[in-house]
């Protein structure tokens, strides 16, 4: 089984991969959330993992636009890990020298705080992950950099942590989705216990009409569904129009959840379960 995951080697993802897959199968790095997501849709791996929310700084729209254009996709499970995020050199330095510090916008944004009070003129250089930010610091530079990422980078590259917790807030945590084929069993194979959730995607020409969206949510609470979450996305067809993602505790097949789907399709012009997936257990 080949299972693909935003890398390289050191991300975040990659350690939520190798915690949830559990050698279930070779993990494949891309260098990006798209490329990540074309693989799957190539057929070079069987599913693949890829960040689509944080705790700190909401949703990662690569992951959500793609499950919104991208029919054929499907969301068949999650997890969820805790962040700490870590100023790393190559060498010891001391704080206030840094001069520039790199890393993925996310992380960047994540630890805004801290840079703002101990590194306000540093100049911020986004990479395409917190691993790449770290595997570039090889001290040639005439002027001292910093990149912001995990522990596990710094190990991995040989680099020094200076500072760990800094990002905004203590329990900061990213939720992430592994990606599969329409129609793949859910991964990781979930316990006879486990909770089940549903993401489902809704729009219609009437959402700029009064209560259309409470109409819409009222399908749920009606059924005592209960939503865990609810996110918009632009329509890109004309401005003020979009598309709405939520998440619901159960199965798509549930009587009361199934229920709910039909009866959104009395507002909306399109309904789509975007997964059916096992419930990640808190960091």
């Amino acid at each position: 089984m080949r299972l693909g995951h935003l890398g390289p080697a050191g991300t975040f993802t990659e350690e939520a991969a190798r915690t949830t897959a559990a050698g279930a199968g070779e993990l494949v790095p891309y260098p990006t959330v798209t490329d990540t997501v074309a693989a799957v849709l190539a057929g070079e791996v069987d599913a693949a993992l890829v960040p689509i929310e944080n705790s700190l700084e909401g949703v990662v729209t690569a992951t959500v636009d793609a499950l919104s254009a991208e029919p054929r996709l499907r969301m068949v499970g999650e997890a969820v890990l805790a962040v700490r995020q870590c100023l790393i050199a190559s060498s010891e330095v001391a704080v206030g020298d840094i001069t520039e510090v790199r890393s993925h916008p996310q992380a960047l944004a994540q630890s805004a705080r801290f840079l703002r009070e101990h590194l306000p003129t540093a100049r911020l250089v986004a990479t395409g992950s917190t691993a790449e930010a770290v595997a570039s610091l090889d001290g040639s530079g005439e002027e001292p950099a910093a990149a912001i990422a995990s522990r596990s980078a710094a190990a991995l590259h040989g680099c020094v942590v200076l500072q760990e917790g800094i990002e905004d807030e203590e329990g900061n945590a990213t939720r992430f989705a592994w990606l599969a084929i329409q129609g793949a069993p859910a991964f990781p194979p979930p316990g006879e216990d486990a909770a089940w959730k549903t993401s489902v995607l809704f729009t219609g020409a009437d959402d700029a009409k009064p209560g259309w969206l409470v109409r819409c949510l009222s399908e749920f609470a009606f059924r005592g569904v209960n939503l865990v979450k609810i996110e918009s996305r632009p329509a890109r067809s004309r401005l003020g129009h979009y598309l709405f993602l939520a998440d619901c505790e159960g199965r798509e097949d549930d009587p009361a959840v199934a229920d709910a789907l039909t009866g959104l399709h009395t507002h909306c012009d399109e309904v789509r379960a975007l997964g059916t997936y096992p419930a990640a257990p808190p960091p």
